[in-house]
C-alpha cells in the first residue's frame, strides 16, 4: 500500500485516498491499542491503562525522555467487552509515585502516548471546563484578553425579545417586547432553556457548597476574576441574572425558554438576526427556577457587599415561583400541542417532561434549606427507601437529596430520614460497583448499554458525583477510586480512545457539533467543552460512525449532534467531578 500511495499516477492517488479513508474508518477505534487518562495521574493515586488484544501479557513503564524502564508489570487476565466482544487487559502501575513524564510500552504493540504523573494533575482540565461556560456567554463580546484566539463579537443582545402567543399574560400581550439578556448558549445551538439551566446551575452551585475552600482559588481568567468573588460564582451569576428575567412579574410563573422559532444555521453569534421569543410558562420550568433561586439566595447572601440586594431578589423570585407552581401544579410543556394552537411554530429543543414529582422534591429541598421551614417538605415524596436516580435534566430528584444531606445538621433533620437518604445514595453507588473488576475498562461507566444514551459523557460524570457523595458519607476509598475511574474514562480510558474534553488529550475531540467551533474558521475547537460521547441511537444519521457497538458509537464529526454535541448540562458535572477530585487530592 505504501508504494501504491507514493505513485504519481492520478488514478492511483485517487484510489489511494479512497482506500485510506476506508481503512481509517475500519481502524479508527482500535488505532490506539493502549487506552488511558491522557492528562495524567496523581503520584499517590491509582494508575490504570487498558491494553487491547489477547496476546500481550506484560508491560513496562519507561521514562519518556531517556527510555529507561522504571517499572515492569504483568497484564491482567483477559476481559471481554459485553458490548463489542473485544478483548482487553489491565495494566496497573499505581506503585509508581515519582513525578515525571512516561510512556507505557507493551511488546508487539507500539508505546502509549506520553503520560504524566504530578500533583494537581487535573487542575487545568477542571478550570478549562469551567472556562467553557465563559465561551458560551450570550449578549457580550469575548475579547482576546480572556478568549484568546476564540475572541468574538457579541451576539444575541436579547434586549428586544418577543412574547410568544403561548406566553401572553396581564401586561404582556402577544409580541410585546421584553429584555432578557445574558445567560449561556445551551449547547451547540444558540437558544436558552430554563429546564437545562436548572440542573446546570444546581450542579455548579453544589460544587461551591460542597468544596468552598477549593473554589476560593479555582480561577479561570474571566473578566470578573480577582473581584473578591470565586470565579465559579461569577460565572454562575452571568446565567442567574438571565434566569431572573424569565419570570413573569405579573404572577411569578417562569417561561420555558428563550428561543428562535427555528435553529440558527452554522454561523457565528453576531451573524444571527432572527427574532427571539419567550414561550409558555409551565410548572417544571418554574420549579427548576425556584430551586436555583433558593440555592443562589443561600450562597450570595454571603456576598452582600459585592452584590447588594441580589440574595433578597433571589428569595423573592423563589417564593413567587413556588406560589405560582402551587396554584398551577399540572401545567406541562408540550411543544407539539403548543404549535397546534399558536404561531409561529417553535421547533428548537423542547425539553419536554411529563412528570413533575422530581422537580417538586428538588425545589422543596432547596426552599427548606433556605428558609428552615419544614412545611415546604409537606406532601413531597422523597422515596428514600430505594436507590437514588441518576440526575439528568428531566430527573432532578437526587439534587434535592444531595441538598438535604448537605444541610442535615443545620436543619436538625430527623435522623431516621437522613440515614435513609444516605442509604439511598450509598445503595446507588454500590450498584454501580457490582462487578467493577470484571469490566473491560475498569469503570462503572458502561456496565450496561443504557449508559450510552444521548449525552453519555454526562452519565459518566454524574455517576462520578454520586460516588463522591457516597465517599463523603462513608470515607470508603472504593467510591473515590471508582469516581476517579469515570474521570479517567472521560479523558481517554474508553472504547473510542478519545479524550472527550476539547483542547485536552493526545487524541482529542476536534470537530464538535458547536456552532462557534464550526463557523469561526479556527482549526482548534473552543476549549473546555465536553462532547456528548457514544450514543448507539445515532439519531443524526451521520455517515462517519465507524461502529454500532454501544461503547464505540461515536464520531468526531460536527454533523453528529447525537454523539458529538456539547451542552451546558454535560459540562457542569464534568466541572464538579474533576474539581472535586482535585480538591480531595489537594486536601490529603
Amino acid at each position: 500500500m505504501q508504494h501504491f500511495c507514493l505513485s504519481r499516477n492520478y488514478v492511483s492517488l485517487f484510489l489511494c485516498a479512497i482506500f485510506a479513508t476506508f481503512s481509517h474508518s475500519l481502524l479508527a477505534q482500535d488505532a490506539e491499542p493502549i487506552r488511558l487518562n491522557q492528562i495524567g495521574f496523581y503520584p499517590n493515586g491509582q494508575k490504570i491503562a487498558v491494553v487491547l488484544g489477547e496476546e500481550p501479557t506484560a508491560f513496562e513503564l519507561k521514562e519518556a525522555s531517556s527510555g529507561k524502564t522504571v517499572f515492569k508489570g504483568k497484564l491482567s487476565e483477559p476481559k471481554t467487552s459485553q458490548h463489542s466482544g473485544k478483548t482487553s487487559r489491565i495494566a496497573d502501575f499505581s506503585s509508581v509515585t515519582k513525578a515525571g513524564k512516561y510512556v507505557l510500552f507493551v511488546p508487539a504493540l507500539r508505546k502509549s502516548a506520553p503520560l504524566e504523573i504530578k500533583e494537581k494533575v487535573h487542575k487545568e482540565v477542571a478550570a478549562a471546563s469551567l472556562k467553557g461556560f465563559y465561551y458560551q456567554r450570550v449578549s457580550t463580546k469575548l475579547p482576546e484578553k480572556f478568549a484568546g484566539k476564540w475572541a468574538r463579537p457579541a451576539g444575541h443582545p436579547d434586549d428586544k425579545v418577543l412574547i410568544h402567543a403561548s406566553a401572553v399574560s396581564e401586561g404582556r400581550p402577544e409580541n410585546a417586547v421584553i429584555s432578557s439578556p445574558r445567560g449561556w448558549y445551551d449547547a451547540g445551538d444558540y437558544n436558552k432553556y430554563i429546564v437545562n439551566s436548572g440542573i446546570t446551575m444546581g450542579t455548579l452551585l453544589s460544587l461551591y457548597e460542597d468544596y468552598p475552600a477549593f473554589c476560593e482559588n479555582f480561577t479561570t481568567n474571566i473578566p470578573e476574576s480577582n473581584n473578591g468573588v470565586p470565579d465559579l460564582l461569577d460565572e454562575a451569576l452571568w446565567n442567574l441574572r438571565w434566569m431572573l428575567t424569565m419570570q413573569d412579574p405579573a404572577d411569578g410563573g417562569v417561561y420555558h425558554k428563550l428561543t428562535n422559532p427555528r435553529f440558527d444555521g452554522m454561523i457565528m453569534p453576531d451573524a444571527c438576526k432572527n427574532p427571539r421569543y419567550v414561550v409558555q410558562k409551565n410548572t417544571i420550568a418554574t420549579l427548576d427556577f425556584v430551586a436555583v433561586m433558593a440555592q443562589s439566595a443561600r450562597i450570595f447572601k454571603n456576598f452582600e457587599n459585592k452584590f447588594p440586594g441580589l440574595a433578597d431578589s433571589c428569595v423573592t423570585a423563589a417564593v413567587k415561583g413556588w406560589e405560582w407552581a402551587k396554584k398551577n401544579p399540572g401545567v406541562l410543556y408540550n411543544q407539539d400541542e403548543m404549535n397546534k394552537k399558536f404561531d409561529p411554530d417553535v421547533v428548537t429543543g423542547s425539553y419536554g417532561d411529563r412528570d413533575a414529582k422530581d422537580e417538586w422534591v428538588w425545589a422543596a429541598a432547596e426552599m427548606y434549606a433556605l428558609t428552615k421551614k419544614p412545611e415546604y417538605m409537606q406532601g413531597i415524596a422523597l422515596e428514600a427507601d430505594q436507590p437514588v436516580p441518576l440526575p439528568t435534566w428531566s430527573q432532578v430528584n437526587t439534587l434535592g437529596i444531595y441538598t438535604l444531606l448537605r444541610f442535615s445538621d443545620e436543619l436538625k433533620a430527623d435522623a431516621n430520614l437522613t440515614n435513609s437518604l444516605k442509604k439511598s445514595v450509598i445503595s446507588f453507588a454500590n450498584n454501580l460497583l457490582i462487578d467493577l473488576e470484571k469490566q473491560p475498562y475498569q469503570t462503572v461507566m458502561g456496565k450496561v448499554a443504557k449508559d450510552y444514551s444521548w449525552g453519555s459523557s454526562s452519565v459518566a460524570a454524574n455517576q462520578g458525583i454520586a460516588l463522591l457523595y457516597a465517599f463523603k458519607s462513608t470515607k470508603d476509598q472504593k467510591y473515590l477510586l471508582a469516581a476517579q475511574g469515570n474521570l479517567d474514562y472521560l479523558l481517554g480510558r474508553n472504547a473510542t480512545g478519545y479524550s472527550f474534553l476539547t483542547g485536552f488529550g493526545t487524541k482529542r475531540v476536534m470537530h464538535p457539533h458547536h456552532r462557534p467551533s464550526v463557523a469561526d474558521g479556527i482549526v482548534d475547537p473552543v476549549p473546555g467543552l465536553l462532547s456528548g460521547g457514544p450514543n448507539p441511537g445515532q439519531q443524526d444519521k451521520c455517515t462517519t460512525y465507524t461502529s454500532k457497538f454501544a461503547d464505540e458509537s461515536f464520531t468526531d464529526d460536527d454533523c453528529s449532534y447525537a454523539s458529538n454535541e456539547i451542552a451546558i448540562n454535560w459540562n457542569a458535572p464534568f466541572v464538579y467531578l474533576s474539581a472535586a477530585i482535585e480538591a480531595l487530592a489537594e486536601a490529603k
